[in-house]
């Protein structure tokens, strides 16, 4: 495993790390046993960073990870979110008084006293042109009760908007094969004022794990079969924003790239961390063969200049005209 700076923190985090999304629902079944042992064996293999939310099966992903946390002597960073449990999902919301409630109820399902990154979790673009946001978190970090905070964006504008606060330490981003644009201008801009940037949805929710075809069925408690179209929460969270048989049709000309020693979700994984302003990717994991096989791509050799232009051609072809202007 290679580690990366994070921010300004001081941390080295595994460049492959942990997305805990998965463990905690909207990905269909899923067995918690099996989700602690994917946890462990992730750890075995010397990830060190976990991502997780209070929305995540409503706690549940929290309270696993915090579980695993008391079982391990290691120093494990733990990045949660705070925000998606308002209701309406307003800018007004994230003010003081619910961000530090949502806060305790993190700290109560990690079992925790600090939390180690807080991270505003998507909220309305309003929210990255209020100061007074940012002030309270720097109020409730001087309070003890989270030693670092960031941002999960939706849109590379957000991205950009949320640097200038001067103690964000990280924006978390949708980036992968299927989502390119942060590239292009962000990435010099964070890595510029030394942030760090955490790539969420690393394998287009799945459809990068080549394994899906037009026959694959997903079930109804399964984000990709009722959010397809955005009809529950942003559609770019599922498939990248990517329409299904469209990123089919792209996925089989990638296979034909991928390293003859690489799943395709390696080599996916691979290609995100080509970029040296990336502090990691967080990818998924229910079992703990999907740990394994997700820490493996830390250890394959740099792509090639030819390789990459190859990506960015059947991103151009198939791709772009559908996301890069959205996100």
């Amino acid at each position: 495993m290679r580690y990366r700076d994070l921010g300004r923190t001081g941390w080295k985090v595994s460049e492959i790390s942990f997305g805990a999304w998965a463990i905690g629902g909207t990905w269909g079944a899923v067995d918690d046993r099996e989700s602690l042992a994917a946890l462990h064996r992730a750890i075995d293999l010397g990830v060190n960073f976990i991502d997780t939310a209070d929305v995540y099966g409503d706690g549940h992903s929290e309270r696993l990870v915090g579980k695993v946390m008391r079982e391990r002597s290691e120093t494990i960073h733990v990045a949660t979110k705070a925000g998606r449990r308002l209701s309406p999902h307003t800018a007004d919301g994230y003010n003081k008084r619910n961000l530090t409630h949502f806060i305790e109820r993190s700290l109560r399902n990690l079992r925790t006293e600090r939390l180690d990154l807080l991270q505003l979790h998507c909220p309305p673009t309003e929210v990255y042109y209020r100061p007074e946001v940012f002030e309270a978190l720097d109020d409730i970090a001087k309070a003890g009760k989270i030693h670092h905070y960031g941002v999960s964006v939706a849109t590379v504008e957000e991205g950009l908007k949320a640097i200038e606060y001067p103690h964000v330490q990280s924006v978390q981003i949708i980036f992968n094969m299927f989502r390119q644009r942060p590239a292009e201008l962000f990435f010099a801009e964070a890595k510029r004022r030394k942030v760090g940037i955490l790539t969420r949805v690393p394998l287009a929710s799945g459809l990068l794990t080549g394994k899906m075809t037009k026959q694959t069925k997903f079930s109804a408690d399964d984000h990709r079969k009722f959010n397809r179209h955005g009809e529950a929460f942003d559609r770019g969270e599922t498939f990248s924003g990517v329409d299904y048989e469209t990123g089919l049709k792209a996925v089989e000309e990638l296979k034909r790239l991928t390293p003859i020693d690489a799943t395709l979700a390696q080599f996916a994984l691979r290609w995100i961390l080509m970029f040296d302003a990336v502090t990691c990717a967080i990818p998924g994991a229910k079992r703990p063969d999907q740990a394994e096989q997700n820490v493996l791509a830390s250890s394959l050799p740099h792509l090639s200049r030819a390789t990459m232009l190859k990506v960015a051609a059947i991103y151009n072809k198939y791709i772009r005209g559908q996301v890069h202007h959205r996100w």
